[in-house]
């Protein structure tokens, strides 16, 4: 992701703006709003430039441009958010992606966003940053195994792509951080998380249920029967660990990833890894009789 000349180094404050302070994002705002509404707001607080100077370049009133940049009011038509972008400098692939899908779960219909976006052609390179396409070779299958354990196929297969558009509107703040992986990571697990079934507040792993060695393995009704029955109160078991021991616990007992694996994907330390999966298996164990799942490679 390419960042204008205007925005100031890491190092560097942004310039102080003149006028009032712009609000935060409101609390109704949905999640999938959130994905690019809120790399847009960093944006913009990165350049330093006012709500007064945007105004006048993107054609909006101020007083509207505030409202959209704090999830207020209408939804925004893509035209005045592709003009935004290009004032920001903001790629417009993957900020259109997450516009249209949001746009979608607000109740817009698709004719509703093709006519938003009739009169706003997205004129920069398709393609992300080289590291970011990396990246995505190398880890996007493993995440579509992870999101799969919460996720039906469409919804899990969304989930992703959105994990990688919005890793791309924020890549140089990946990029700054102490692992790209584990930024990365962090993402797909919010995507994922917003996008699942919830029971007390915890993502649910139903789905997983079906899809377990040991269910494949009965030849009855019966045993069937018993096993799901099983495999359900301890998937709902796994749904109350905190969020790394969940993670560790579905790479290592649902995906079956080895420990080296689940470290150098989540971009933590093996050891860190390790004392996780035992935590987890503690809890799991004091909570109900844990099955065989056919067991994992170290």
């Amino acid at each position: 992701m390419t960042t204008p000349s205007t925005t100031p180094g890491p190092d560097e404050p942004a310039p102080l703006r003149p006028g009032r302070k712009l609000g935060p994002i409101a609390d109704n705002v949905g999640s999938a709003h959130r994905y690019w509404l809120d790399p847009t707001r960093a944006r913009y607080l990165a350049t330093g430039r006012t709500l007064s100077d945007l105004s006048f370049r993107v054609h909006l009133a101020k007083s509207k441009l505030s409202e959209l940049l704090r999830g207020v009011g209408h939804y925004p038509r893509w035209e005045v958010i592709h003009s935004l972008a290009g004032e920001l400098g903001i790629p417009g692939w993957p900020l259109y992606r997450l516009w249209r899908q949001a746009a979608l779960d607000a109740g817009k219909t698709s004719d509703w966003v093709d006519r938003s976006s009739s009169n706003a052609v997205i004129t920069d390179p398709p393609g992300p940053p080289l590291a970011h396409g990396a990246l995505r070779a190398i880890v996007i299958d493993d995440y579509r195994r992870y999101a799969g354990a919460f996720l039906p196929d469409d919804a899990r297969d969304a989930a992703v792509e959105d994990t990688f558009a919005i890793l791309w509107l924020s890549f140089d703040d990946a990029l700054a951080s102490p692992d790209t992986r584990r930024y990365a990571w962090e993402i797909l697990r919010a995507t994922v998380k917003a996008r699942a079934d919830h029971r007390d507040h915890r993502p649910l792993l139903a789905k997983a249920a079906f899809e377990t060695v040991a269910l494949h393995r009965q030849t009855t009704l019966e045993g069937e029967m018993a096993q799901l029955a099983e495999s359900l109160e301890l998937f709902a078991a796994i749904s109350r660990l905190p969020d790394a021991q969940l993670d560790v616990i579905v790479l290592r007992r649902l995906c079956g990833f080895s420990a080296a694996k689940v470290s150098d994907l989540l971009g933590i330390p093996l050891a860190a890894v390790r004392s996780d999966e035992r935590h987890a298996i503690r809890f799991l164990e004091d909570t109900i009789e844990l099955p065989d799942t056919g067991g994992t490679t170290p």
